[in-house]
């Protein structure tokens, strides 16, 4: 399960040491963590980062399969959530993406603000092409609000694995460093921002992102209910 600790002025919150995936009680404890992190006071920052091979391996479609359409959809909207908060969160926040970040995955290191990727090993990668399930409208204008334009079209229809290197090069990351040194630079880089948290950096995401964030909260999208092939 993730976990959340802090030193000096920087929140790391350890997504876990597994795939994980967006099942339904991870979802719910990262979510009470951002809401943790965004209402304590004064100079502060996140770093998000797992324990092993995976950064995040995006939703939990062997379990998602077998729900009824209200859990479906359910389901979806609370990650759009998680999306959300994350997109709009009134504190500076870096990935350390030290593993693979796949599918859902990748799209919740790109609602962050900075990336710092490992270069040697892992990819970011949007499968969603090759597994036969369309980007919800949200997650499409949240992909499509966090990359540029030729570099979204290449992740989103090609379904084409980014090692760290060829992800920084795409402007996908920010950083591209040796396995080691992941979450020291996401931590450094959170450092330096810290000082800029507060509720005037949680309106200007707010309204740079008002497009992505109202589609992520639009729980009558017809495309909540778009399942994933058996």
């Amino acid at each position: 399960m993730p976990s959340l600790t802090r030193t000096g002025d920087v929140f790391v919150l350890d997504l876990g040491d597994g795939e994980n995936r967006f099942q339904t009680d991870w979802m719910t404890a990262v979510s009470g963590m951002l809401e943790d992190v965004a209402h304590t006071e004064g100079p502060r920052a996140l770093v998000t980062t797992g324990t092993g091979k995976f950064y995040s391996n995006g939703l939990d479609l062997e379990w998602l399969q077998a729900q009824d359409d209200l859990q479906f959809t359910l389901y979806v909207v609370a990650a759009h959530e998680l999306f959300a908060k994350l997109l709009e969160l009134p504190v500076p926040s870096v990935a350390a993406v030290q593993g693979h970040a796949f599918a859902a995955g990748g799209m919740f290191a790109l609602a962050h603000d900075f990336r710092v990727m490992r270069a040697d090993r892992g990819f970011f990668c949007l499968p969603e092409v090759d597994l036969g399930i369309p980007f919800t409208a949200a997650m499409s204008a949240l992909i499509q609000s966090r990359l540029a334009p030729q570099t979204a079209h290449e992740v989103m229809t090609t379904g084409r694995r980014y090692g760290g290197t060829d992800a920084l090069a795409a402007g996908i990351v920010d950083q591209a460093v040796e396995e080691g040194q992941v979450v020291a630079a996401a931590v450094k880089y959170a450092t330096e921002l810290a000082p800029k948290a507060g509720p005037t950096l949680g309106l200007i995401k707010q309204r740079m992102y008002a497009g992505p964030l109202a589609a992520l909260r639009d729980t009558e999208s017809p495309d909540l209910l778009l399942r994933p092939p058996a």
